[in-house]
């Protein structure tokens, strides 16, 4: 199984955390807590500390004092993140198949001087769902706001957004395959499959707090990836639909256990108290 120290980046493990047991609640948590949770994936304390400290430097967490005890409540802006990636996990599903036919189209021409501000942008569409189907031209299926991108980016003068229905000659399922890697999206859920399709997955760490956070860690990563392309462009098979399946299966299994875990472990105060 893959450890936390390469794919699943402290952060990355943080923001897990954070949504599965802060988000929605007006909690702050104990440093040190987060800390004994985190050494169970082999986050060592000096890496814990790191992320929590850049976290507050981005405006995502909030640091509360009690007494010597130094707590991290959720910003406003943590939890918009962190509600976004919930909805990716439960409620959008690994596979579009509600798709209307419509494509959002994003186009841009940004000078050598603004080089910098062309890889953001490019980097925001990716995380977005775009995929690149010809120089200066974006795509993604169904209606999408960009509007926070570009204003974050200063960049409304230079980029056109609108959205547009393919006509003959071209055909949706070849916009699908010129501006979006199938076989490297497919390749990703085959590798959460062989994670985690497994009698015991992740035997390594020591109980299922653990494993749930690595596992919603490594889901989470992947939907936020997935551009949600339309099923009915996709193969049959589509490893998604199992992997899914798959993660739905073992996030109940380590719910309530992990949870009880958690309970015994995490001190946390009043975030406004």
């Amino acid at each position: 199984m893959t450890t936390a120290t390469d794919v699943n980046r402290p952060q990355s493990l943080m923001l897990s955390f954070l949504g599965i047991y802060l988000l929605g609640r007006d909690t702050a948590v104990y440093s040190g807590s987060v800390i004994d949770i985190f050494g169970r994936v082999g986050v060592s304390e000096e890496a814990v500390r790191s992320t929590l400290t850049r976290m507050v430097g981005r405006g995502l967490l909030v640091r509360r004092r009690a007494g010597r005890r130094v707590y991290f409540a959720l910003s406003t802006r943590a939890s918009a993140v962190l509600m976004d990636g919930k909805r990716r996990i439960w409620q959008t599903g690994a596979v579009n198949r509600d798709w209307d036919g419509n494509w959002t189209v994003v186009a841009f021409s940004l000078p050598d001087a603004r080089r910098s501000d062309r890889h953001d942008l490019r980097s925001q569409l990716v995380w977005a769902g775009f995929g690149l189907l010809q120089n200066g031209m974006w795509i993604a299926p169904g209606v999408r706001d960009v509007t926070e991108i570009i204003e974050t980016l200063g960049l409304g003068d230079h980029v056109t957004v609108f959205t547009a229905r393919h006509t003959k000659p071209t055909e949706s399922a070849d916009l699908v395959h010129k501006a979006f890697d199938t076989d490297a999206i497919a390749d990703r859920y085959h590798q959460f499959l062989s994670r985690w399709d497994l009698p015991d997955p992740v035997g390594s760490v020591p109980d299922d707090l653990a494993r749930q956070l690595l596992l919603h860690t490594d889901w989470l990563q992947l939907v936020r990836r997935d551009p949600h392309l339309p099923a009915e462009h996709l193969a049959k098979d589509w490893p998604a639909i199992r992997a899914e399946k798959l993660f739905h299966t073992l996030a109940k299994r380590y719910e309530r256990p992990a949870a009880k875990l958690a309970a015994a472990v995490v001190d946390e105060i009043s975030a406004t108290g």
